[in-house]
């Protein structure tokens, strides 16, 4: 964390936090469009490349507006490194090249992303990596799935589509007592609403593409942890393999985190409303959102985080047909898997985010046919809650 920002509030870091200005005097953060940069002498470029002198090399892992997007985003986790990536799934993969080896073990919630899950049995597993799936919320599970080797506790939480929770705090004392790390992807609530590594995680994962950004402009991630592990290893590896972000992401990116907690309150108001609607329409058999009082983890909710954040799904009566009618006859909502957006998205999980699973996994991930996601915008809810009536009543 830069600690220049350290005593100020979480929405005074959101705006501020990581700019370091030139000597142009700019009072908005600049774009740097380079690949490269000019150094003053041969003994000042031999100096950068052997890490003995600060400075910028080459813009595949050093660049300006790209260094003051990780700086504020670890000043809001509170964590001292951040390396930014070109996307959210090449977050996930710098930390596990950096560090997993053959023969390692990583335990995974059953409940997330849908490619997470193929990234781990089709690739990871390939390089001699064993996996192993829990449920999420069941702690005993995630306890009896630890083997001596296993190196890392993956989850996300809440979860996406189903907003199931764990207990952060208690899966990383399991985890510590076993040696392993905790990395929590933090993609939903953003460190607007939950702090993972205040709650005892070691590593966070963010898509920078969904909330961070907020406006679905551009596609990033992020890893957020130490100096050693994040710091240096993830970075060695974003050094080496170019899973960057770009600079104007970046700069995107840090026009969003500025309005992260006013948006991030807005989202978590219209989704609990929505929520509370649909759980009275005759359609819905069933709302997942841990705002309800009907949500089973609704106390662990209020208490882990400061709000409930703006995903969630409802189960439809009849099945992956009536859901398919539900969503064809919307015309104010957007259709698309994407989430995070100003703009309301409704998706069906179990034939877009959650296809490339198998019909066993998705089962076993609680994903049903009749199941529809919404990610909450910030248009008027009265207008949310007509389209979803215009299609429920279909």
């Amino acid at each position: 964390m830069n600690d220049e920002f350290e005593d100020y509030a979480f929405a005074t870091r959101a705006v501020r936090a990581g700019q370091v200005r030139t000597p142009e005097g700019e009072h908005a953060e600049p774009i740097f469009p380079t690949s490269s940069y000019v150094f003053g002498s041969a003994a000042e470029a031999a100096a950068r490349f052997a890490g003995e002198a600060p400075g910028n090399i080459y813009s595949r892992f050093t660049n300006p507006t790209v260094r003051t997007f990780e700086q504020r985003l670890a000043a809001l986790e509170g964590a001292p490194s951040c390396v930014a990536t070109a996307s959210g799934m090449a977050a996930i993969l710098s930390l596990g090249m950096a560090l997993l080896q053959a023969g390692d073990h990583v335990v995974c919630s059953r409940s997330v992303f849908g490619t997470t899950v193929v990234l781990f049995d089709n690739y990871f597993r390939k390089f001699g990596v064993a996996v192993d799936y829990v449920p999420l919320s069941d702690l005993d599970a995630w306890a009896a799935a630890l083997r001596p080797n296993t190196r890392l506790l993956f989850l996300e939480t809440p979860s996406n589509p189903l907003t199931e929770l764990v207990d952060i705090r208690a899966v990383a004392e399991l985890a510590h007592a076993h040696g392993a790390l905790l990395v929590v992807d933090n993609c939903l609530c953003t460190p607007a609403l939950q702090q993972p590594l205040a709650l005892g995680a070691d590593i966070v994962v963010h898509s920078a593409t969904k909330y961070l950004d907020g406006q679905g402009r551009c596609v990033g991630g992020a890893v957020v942890g130490d100096a050693e592990r994040v710091g240096k290893d993830v970075f060695g590896f974003l050094r080496t393999a170019g899973p960057s972000m770009s600079p104007f992401n970046a700069w995107v990116f840090l026009k969003g985190l500025e309005t992260l907690p006013l948006r991030m309150q807005a989202h978590s108001a219209h989704a609990l409303a929505l929520a509370q609607w649909l759980e009275a329409h005759p359609q819905v058999e069933r709302v997942y959102y841990p705002g309800l009082a009907s949500h089973p983890q609704h106390a662990l909710a209020s208490t882990q985080q400061s709000g409930y954040g703006g995903i969630l799904s409802f189960d439809v009566r009849g099945g992956r047909a009536a859901a398919w009618r539900v969503i064809d006859n919307l015309r104010l909502l957007s259709i698309t898997a994407n989430l995070g957006d100003t703009k309301t998205t409704v998706t069906h999980p179990a034939s877009t985010t959650h296809s490339r699973l198998t019909p066993e996994q998705r089962a076993a991930a609680g994903i049903g046919e009749g199941l529809i996601r919404v990610a909450v915008g910030l248009e008027a809810i009265a207008d949310i809650q007509a389209d979803l009536a215009r299609g429920l009543d279909a």
